[in-house]
């Protein structure tokens, strides 16, 4: 579909503008996609008493019905997956398939959030005092303030977004400066569903697009109870701090330095494909992605030979992410470019062996930035290690010993996502118990998590947890309420006499 007919599908101006300060470029070959105009930073607060007015509205209306909100949300995604889905690609640079499994959940998210809406309680807990009950109640907290990142562009607001809808909130929503015409299309998708539902308040979503400042702005505001914000650590650490000063909520998703550990026994033919895509999904550009391969010394030569051979098919399966033979599109721009090749110049000064990592198809692209997948053979005590590089670089390490690869796992800032491969039991089982990330597979790779389980991560990951199991906790706040329904004057707690 060309741009003009996919942004009239979504609901966008079929002709982008072209005179705002926020230049929209899509990675596949620089073409602009749109300018658009930031939100200036003094609308920022009206927005957000807009999304305050709305959820002293919403918070009264019951969950179950909230819920069905959410679910025509989920109806309005399912007739545009193939629009939205291939939006992504051209702003963000994923393949097609990507672009699409990337909508499917948001689809997913919504259906999970339907059920949620009638499963939202607490509990009840024995009185220590005769006649008293002791319930635990949950509300919701007010406005969510979400800010996302380029990678994912549409799913990580959707995590957020239906999840704090069902629970009573309202949200706006700060996207990544590099893909705001798929926050633009989701909103537009919203509103269609409200539309259909007929009684959403005005501002229960909202858009607020720009830079930094615009998402300091969002950030400052006393009113936006809850932040949830993706993206690097130094800007989850401003984001923590400045929270913290107004004594607000933070749910941070940050930095992944993501490792694998391929032990003596494992079964290659089940390791190797989820060992590729884990490094070389997205073009590196997850923040799941494997940039940490810890081999016994073993298999080492093996699992050397076959990986460079596999990175060096996959050569031509890298170009334009809107072709369906596209394994590997491009990275998102020339800074990301120029970071991997640092990256991979200070490998190489610290004694690693470098296959790969070069600048592809600039002929044909000279706008856009594409490049081959890089496996570099580094010592354990390399420096470089412990940094995180947001593009397709594996570093593979050896080792002699399983306690060995299990302190290397964890000897890095950041604890998103691990995974071993072997087929013994007590190997998995340990790596389990001590793996210090917030995700840890056995078998299968270090990307691609399901919506039913908490998504997040430890240390400079920033310990917050999205999407499935009880995530929906941080987006309300907690109330212990005791009721007494006796008689007599009530008994006072620990036995106290007063009287």
């Amino acid at each position: 579909m060309n741009p003009s007919s996919l942004f009239a599908s979504l609901g966008l101006p079929a002709s982008s503008p072209t005179n705002g300060d926020l230049t929209v470029n899509s990675p596949i070959d620089g073409s602009l996609l749109a300018k658009l105009e930031s939100t200036p930073l003094r609308e920022v607060s009206t927005l957000v008493e807009r999304a305050h007015a709305a959820f002293l509205t919403w918070r009264r209306v019951p969950a179950p019905r909230r819920g069905e909100l959410i679910r025509l949300l989920g109806e309005e995604l399912r007739i545009q997956k193939s629009t939205l889905g291939e939006l992504v690609t051209r702003e963000c640079g994923k393949i097609r398939e990507e672009g699409l499994g990337e909508v499917q959940e948001m689809i997913d998210i919504c259906d999970y959030a339907v059920g949620l809406s009638r499963m939202i309680g607490g509990h009840t807990f024995p009185s220590e005092r005769p006649d008293h009950v002791m319930h635990e109640n949950w509300y919701p907290l007010g406005v969510v303030g979400v800010i996302s990142a380029f990678n994912f562009p549409v799913a990580v607001w959707a995590w957020n977004f239906a999840i704090a809808i069902v629970c009573g909130n309202s949200v706006v929503w700060k996207p990544s400066e590099k893909t705001p015409l798929t926050a633009l299309a989701c909103q537009e998708i919203f509103t269609r569903a409200c539309a259909k539902f007929g009684e959403a308040p005005d501002g229960l979503s909202q858009v607020a697009l720009g830079r930094a400042d615009v998402g300091k702005a969002l950030v400052d505001h006393p009113r936006v109870a809850l932040v949830s914000a993706t993206g690097s650590v130094p800007m989850g650490r401003a984001v923590g701090e400045a929270v913290a000063r107004r004594m607000g909520r933070c749910l941070l998703e940050l930095g992944g330095n993501n490792a694998v550990i391929v032990t003596p026994s494992v079964d290659l033919e089940v390791a190797l494909p989820s060992i590729v895509f884990g490094a070389v999904g997205t073009a590196g550009q997850r923040c799941t992605t494997t940039r940490r391969l810890f081999v016994h010394t073993s298999l080492r030569e093996e699992l050397l030979t076959r990986l460079c051979k596999i990175f060096a098919d996959l050569h031509a399966r890298i170009g334009n992410p809107m072709d369906a033979q596209t394994l590997i599109g491009p990275l998102i721009d020339k800074d990301a470019f120029d970071r991997m090749q640092n990256a991979l110049a200070g490998a190489r000064a610290q004694g690693g062996r470098v296959h790969g990592g070069e600048r592809v198809l600039a002929d044909k692209y000279p706008e856009a930035h594409y490049v081959t997948p890089a496996l570099v053979e580094i010592s354990a005590d390399a420096p470089i290690l412990r940094e995180e590089t947001f593009a397709p670089i594996l570093y593979m390490v050896a080792y002699e010993h399983l306690e060995d690869a299990l302190a290397l796992n964890n000897d890095v800032p950041q604890g998103l996502s691990s995974a071993i491969f072997t087929t013994d039991l007590r190997e998995a089982e340990l790596f389990r118990q001590s793996s210090d990330c917030g995700i840890a597979n056995v078998n299968i790779g270090t990307s691609g998590a399901e919506i039913g389980g908490a998504f997040g991560g430890e240390k400079e990951t920033g310990g917050g947890r999205e999407s499935g199991s009880d995530s929906w906790k941080q987006y309300m706040r907690r109330q212990t309420a005791t009721t007494y329904y006796g008689r007599q004057p009530p008994s006072l707690a620990q036995g106290i006499r007063f009287s």
